[in-house]
């Protein structure tokens, strides 16, 4: 695996014609964002979260968690390792008495875990390469949306919607034409700075 970049959870979204949920994640030092189809429990997940609330019971991240704890395990870190045949893969390495143990694991259960641990999650730049959105002035000047499937194709037309905002430059238009097919997520609460997928599930 080449060089990782550190990410976060810029939002929860639904998309209007499909009501799939996706999560998007942002460089945190640069503009580029990668966008992660998930499945609705998933999403939930994160968004209540990023919102500070609470289920009255333990939710299976919350209970995955706490079972680390009690063995004195600690969740790291959490890397997209990979992006093949439209899905993204992703590891998750635990902290175990001085040891790291990493397993293989649904992005969408890392970035969930990542978000209540307040781990890092980082990206492969291969697979940013492949997939990120962003306003990099070499950018394909071709819409790109994510497909869903799980990933991202080139080419695939999305209805747009008003960000209310002028665009500055128009290597933007890229990204804002995936985003403006995006609604936010009711629990998402919007954008966060915490830390931190592929097919839905």
């Amino acid at each position: 695996m080449g060089r990782l970049i550190e990410m976060q959870v810029e939002s929860v979204r639904v998309h209007m014609l499909s009501s799939r949920h996706v999560v998007i994640l942002k460089d945190v030092v640069g503009d580029r964002y990668l966008p992660i189809w998930i499945g609705q429990w998933e999403a939930s997940a994160i968004a209540m979260k990023l919102q500070g609330l609470a289920a009255e019971r333990p939710l299976t991240h919350d209970l995955f968690l706490a079972a680390l704890e009690r063995l004195r395990a600690r969740v790291e870190r959490v890397v997209i390792s990979a992006l093949a045949e439209e899905t993204y893969h992703a590891r998750l390495i635990l902290a175990v008495d001085g040891e790291e143990i990493e397993l293989d694991a649904r992005p969408s259960d890392c970035v969930a875990l990542a978000v209540r641990a307040d781990a890092r999650i980082l990206v492969a730049e291969e697979v940013l390469d492949l997939a990120a959105l962003g306003a990099d002035p070499g950018a394909d000047e071709r819409a790109e949306a994510a497909d869903p499937g799980g990933a991202v194709s080139k080419g695939q037309d999305v209805p747009l919607e008003t960000l209310g905002e002028a665009v500055v430059d128009e290597r933007l238009d890229m990204f804002r034409e995936f985003v403006n097919s995006l609604e936010q997520d009711p629990g998402s609460g919007g954008s966060s700075g915490g830390s931190s997928g592929r097919r839905p599930g």
